[in-house]
């Protein structure tokens, strides 16, 4: 490659699906990217000229809205959190699926939301709930956290939460049930804007490799 490229992906259980798709473009991190001893945030490749750095999934979009980064694998979630103008993202990878929801204490399940005109909510996506309710009429007092959030009805914090749901495990652990969905969730591709105009033949090729992969 001409110019170095760098690929910022999310640290956590996203990488057990995303492996494949690496795998599919021909991305092979070197040694210490496995290694759970290793303090390495950013790691080469066998591709010449292209890194990976391993950040937390709420930093991939800001990476690479702010040029850190040239490409990112980053959650719709958060996207639409941050709504950064300087991302692109060109494809769904068909990953990292699951739903951003409401949850509550099951006993407060028969709370009527029709009623509702204020709500306090434990969640890492204020944007995101203050315009699901604010669609409704209501206004969303957050309580911003960054996790364990299944433990703020419980400590009485608030009575509901919004937060990422795949199984549903993690709730009923906790006492907590599901009572609406706000968005169903999947891993993006994400470019820099910026670099496409000065590294669009290097990033276009790893877009349509990524793209071939993802529909493989």
């Amino acid at each position: 490659m001409e110019n170095p490229v760098t690929l910022a992906i999310p640290k956590g259980r996203i990488y057990e699906e995303l492996k494949p798709v690496l795998d599919a473009v021909g991305i092979v991190p070197e040694a210490d990217f496995f290694d759970e001893r290793s303090r390495k945030l950013q790691f080469a490749t066998n591709r010449p000229g292209l890194s990976i750095i391993r950040v937390r999934s709420f930093d991939v979009a800001t990476f690479v809205a702010f040029g850190g980064a040239q490409l990112g694998v980053a959650g719709s979630d958060v996207l639409l959190e941050f709504d950064y103008p300087g991302l692109y993202a060109p494809l769904d990878l068909g990953i990292g699926h699951c739903r951003l929801s409401v949850a509550c204490a099951a006993e407060a399940k028969e709370d009527d939301p029709a009623r509702w005109s204020h709500i306090r909510i434990a969640t890492k996506y204020p944007n995101l709930t203050q315009a699901h309710f604010a669609a409704k009429g209501v206004q969303a007092e957050c309580i911003r956290l960054s996790g364990a959030m299944e433990l703020a009805p419980k400590l009485g914090l608030c009575r509901h939460i919004v937060d990422l749901v795949s199984s549903g495990a993690t709730l009923a652990a906790n006492g907590l049930v599901e009572i609406e969905k706000i968005m169903d969730v999947s891993s993006r591709l994400i470019v820099h804007r910026g670099a496409l105009k000065t590294m669009g033949g290097t990033l276009d090729e790893l877009v349509a490799a990524f793209r071939e992969a993802a529909h493989a």
